[in-house]
């Protein structure tokens, strides 16, 4: 496995953390307000939102960053 590699694996899951961390946080906090059982409420959603996240993010980003690179020159 190449550095590079490694660097856009290891920024996916390093992004992926802080994404949806912050994310989830936010929408259960909107939506159930601080109420009894938040913090496992939120940690089930954010360990969920991860697993799915990060495939995403290796497959679809990619792809998207081609886009973006032929779109703007």
């Amino acid at each position: 496995m190449t550095t590079h590699l490694k660097r856009k694996i290891a920024f996916a899951l390093a992004m992926g953390v802080v994404t949806t961390g912050i994310i989830s946080f936010a929408l259960i906090a909107l939506n159930l307000g601080f109420a009894d059982g938040f913090a496992r409420t939120w940690l089930r959603s954010w360990g969920i939102s991860y697993v799915i996240v990060i495939p995403a993010i290796l497959i679809l980003g990619p792809r998207l960053q081609a886009q973006i690179e032929r779109f703007i020159r």
